[in-house]
């Protein structure tokens, strides 16, 4: 189990290979219509994180356990 913190927010989970890369991943969202559906959709559920820049929804976090 890991648990990760950014603020007063817990947690994301990915798991993936060596070749993942994030820029690799936004650049694909970013042209898939449906992805940005889905986004558009989440962002009426979810709140942007205080420190977080302009329109960014994802940020790193510290993991703060590991068992």
């Amino acid at each position: 189990m890991e648990i990760y913190r950014t603020g007063n927010r817990l947690f994301m989970i990915m798991e993936t290979d060596d070749t993942f890369s994030f820029e690799r991943k936004g650049a694909m969202d970013a042209a898939n219509p449906k992805v940005q559906e889905w986004e558009q959709l989440m962002w009426t559920f979810q709140q942007p994180l205080p420190w977080a820049k302009e329109g960014e929804k994802w940020i790193l976090m510290d993991k703060i356990f590991q068992l």
